[in-house]
């Protein structure tokens, strides 16, 4: 099966787009990265940091480390929002034992893809979109699918994308080490950090180390 090539269609969506505005989901400043260099010149863009998946600590450390990627880069502006770690909790209760990637995920990606519609729609923006798609370990069919329920709900345009085309992961890469961003190690929730450890556990038992 064919699947959606959605970085053309983003691709062509944004031709004559330059002086539209988009609200660009964030997850984080290395992620954003590449993401925000192919968008840069195509259509005017905002950032929104919304992420009330990832606990309070590492939360700052993300979005500070964001706000100084825009500062030296100027690609896009800052758009203010809350930490809602609440919203989180309250739309994966039940799924806390699913495995990283499944229908915890599922429901996180909605819980953020609905914050950022319902913002870009109330303060006039034409589009949205996130970095997610960026990651080798998201699926963009399942993040479109999402990006474009929500934009009927709010009656603002989802701009379709897969960001690791055209070696985005790699120029993320290589822009993270270009402006020495904190790259982290897991998606931030307290599940996925539960995970990473426990893999990094069970390798130090198979090195025969002891955890």
């Amino acid at each position: 099966m064919n699947r959606c090539d959605y970085n053309k269609l983003m691709l062509e969506e944004l031709e004559g787009a330059r002086e539209k505005k988009l609200l660009l989901h964030a997850c984080c400043a290395p992620c954003s990265s590449a993401c925000l260099e192919r968008l840069y010149g195509r259509v005017h863009t905002a950032v929104l940091f919304y992420n009330p998946n990832i606990e309070t600590e590492e939360y700052l450390k993300r979005e500070n480390e964001l706000k100084r990627f825009l500062r030296e880069t100027d690609l896009a502006d800052f758009f203010e929002c809350k930490h809602e770690k609440e919203a989180y909790y309250a739309a994966v209760k039940g799924l806390e034992n699913e495995k990283e990637g499944g229908k915890r995920c599922a429901k996180c990606f909605e819980l953020r893809l609905d914050f950022t519609a319902r913002t870009a729609a109330e303060n006039g923006f034409d589009y949205f979109a996130t970095t997610l798609t960026v990651s080798p370990l998201k699926d963009a069919e399942l993040i479109n699918g999402i990006g474009e329920e929500c934009a009927k709900k709010y009656g603002v345009k989802w701009l379709p994308n897969d960001f690791k085309k055209a070696n985005g992961y790699l120029r993320s890469c290589e822009l993270s080490r270009e402006h020495k961003l904190y790259r982290q190690d897991y998606c931030g929730c307290v599940y996925s950090m539960r995970e990473r450890d426990e893999r990094a556990a069970a390798a130090k038992i198979k090195s025969g180390c002891k955890p």
